[in-house]
């Protein structure tokens, strides 16, 4: 079982191609996934095995500040990045389409957000075939609201609706650097998209991704009934009624590598 199916009872809706899906915490969910979590949270920022090679090499304290120097110390840095972790996991955990590239390891200040796209899916069609993405966009607010919610899809609407090609570039570019031929094959055919623009509508979803105290603000449904029928739109909410101490919580857990 995945992340959110051991973390979050789902209520997912569906209307042609517009997806509602809103999740709400199990009672002892955040418990059972809490190791997992945190440990997808480092994976963000670092190689894991890089990690461990940290701690072999230097001990757990100097291990744990170097993990530190690459993670958000202000709330609002913390939140936004955590909110892209999970929007990433979900795409992968309920999509299947993969979101290639962890971008938070390529920041160039811990405390700023990046510029571009929040996460891009990137996949195949059922044929194995022909190029899919998913262009998303992450809001994590103690109070999600209206303006929120309009923002969120005016960025997703820009550059008619397609990844932007500068995001797009950027995981094409790191896939191409890779040892592994199918990343290689990926990187390749998202840098040619970035060139030749062929992708249909209908081959580029677009995702809406909240984490929230309030839990779904009306305004997520009235987007969703609101966008066209080109292509698949998924609206998502996860409610986390203590949003900014769970978020608090989870980078100190990450932070800290343990005194073994």
């Amino acid at each position: 079982m995945g992340l959110y199916e051991n973390w979050c009872d789902a209520t997912k809706k569906k209307d042609k191609r517009r997806h509602y899906w809103t999740y709400v915490e199990k009672d002892d969910g955040r418990y059972e996934i809490r190791d997992a979590l945190v440990e997808t949270v480092r994976s963000h920022y670092d190689r894991l095995e890089r990690i461990a090679e940290d701690v072999e090499r230097l001990g757990y304290k100097v291990a744990s500040a170097i993990l530190s120097e690459a993670m958000p110390q202000t709330p609002k840095g913390r939140s936004g990045d955590l909110g892209e972790i999970l929007a990433a996991e979900l795409v992968e955990e309920q999509i299947g389409l993969r979101v290639p590239v962890r971008r938070l390891r390529y920041k160039d200040g811990r405390n700023m957000a990046m510029r571009g796209d929040d996460f891009i899916g990137a996949g195949y069609d059922s044929d194995g075939e022909k190029l899919w993405l998913l262009k998303g966009e992450a809001k994590s607010n103690k109070v999600l609201g209206k303006a929120t919610v309009t923002s969120a899809r005016k960025v997703l609407n820009r550059d008619n609706g397609r990844c932007t090609p500068v995001s797009l570039l950027f995981v094409a570019n790191r896939l191409l650097e890779s040892n592994d031929p199918s990343e290689n094959a990926l990187g390749r055919d998202l840098r040619d998209e970035v060139g030749l623009k062929s992708l249909r509508a209908d081959r580029i979803d677009h995702m809406l991704f909240t984490v929230s105290g309030n839990g779904p603000h009306a305004s997520l449904k009235e987007d969703l009934d609101a966008t066209g029928s080109n292509r698949d739109h998924y609206v998502v909410n996860i409610h986390i009624e203590d949003h900014q101490d769970f978020i608090a919580a989870v980078y100190q857990e990450a932070a800290d590598l343990g005194n073994g």
